[in-house]
């Protein structure tokens, strides 16, 4: 069965934590960020905030902060503390603060899909990068996916993530199929917590 596109971001595969939060830490988001969706990847900023992740390419990569997954913020139109899969971007006052929730483990693994390019096994065992896609605000998850089209074997040691399998089980599946779309294992190879590594 051929694999359609179905993103949803970078979740979480395994970790040295322990289901279901597994080794979340709280960072602050800065109140006029843009949306940040549940599997996003995202960036550090210069004040100590994290923001949305930037799409990373070979020529413009930046290091990541870690994945996101929820938060908490006191609601404007609500007139209570809310507590999110994703940040809508808005809903705070300027003086308030919007605490995130991201993993940032050097040993954390995700599973992520690629785009219509695809990958392959010669895939596995090299850095990556990612395009940070359309999330859903209706369900709060990602659209983010795994940049096909990043994958050069042995030289961009920038690059936030490594390959380190293609997801094969269940067979069948949509995203098990090599190929377009295919789904794969990653874990961080240029975030704020891990030195950075060439292949």
């Amino acid at each position: 069965m051929a694999n359609t596109a179905a993103y949803n971001g970078f979740q979480q595969y395994s970790g040295t934590g322990s289901a279901p939060t597994y080794e979340q830490v709280a960072v602050t988001i800065a109140y006029n960020a843009s949306a940040i969706f549940y599997g996003d990847p995202v960036n550090p900023d210069s004040n100590g905030n994290v923001v949305k992740g930037v799409t990373s390419a070979s020529s413009t990569n930046t290091q990541i902060a870690g994945i996101f997954v929820g938060c908490k913020y006191l609601s404007v139109a609500q007139k209570r503390v809310v507590w999110s899969n994703y940040w809508p971007g808005s809903d705070v006052a300027s003086t308030d603060t919007v605490t995130g929730y991201i993993i940032n483990d050097p040993n954390a693994k995700f599973v992520a899909q690629s785009d219509a390019t695809g990958l392959t096994s010669a895939a596995v065992n090299n850095n990556v990068g990612f395009n940070i896609g359309t999330g859903n605000t209706a369900n709060g998850i990602s659209g983010s996916y795994i940049n096909s089209g990043t994958v050069t074997p042995g030289t961009d040691n920038t690059l936030p993530f490594r390959v380190v399998a293609l997801l094969t089980d269940p067979p069948g599946v949509n995203g098990t199929e090599s190929g377009a779309y295919a789904k794969a294992i990653v874990a961080f190879n240029n975030v704020s917590t891990k030195q950075l590594t060439g292949v």
